[in-house]
């Protein structure tokens, strides 16, 4: 996921994140009613996140520029 995230247009970015952040509080919410099958999965959705803000924050200070496809 980490080299699929650096092809990605600003705008798929930001779609990814609203996606990721929505799946982290649906599993968030599944943790405190029952068990859940991969408890692991809220830490990489975290990181996942952290990765797009990070790679978003880049693009908004010029340190990365869009790839033409």
């Amino acid at each position: 996921m980490k080299g699929k995230l650096d092809e990605l247009t600003i705008d798929e970015l930001q779609r990814t994140l609203q996606e990721a952040k929505e799946e982290l509080r649906k599993e968030r919410f599944k943790r405190t009613v029952s068990r859940v099958e991969n408890p692991k999965k809220a830490l990489q959705l975290k990181k996942q996140i952290a990765r797009i803000l990070t790679l978003l924050r880049e693009y908004e200070l010029g340190k990365r520029t869009l790839r033409s496809k």
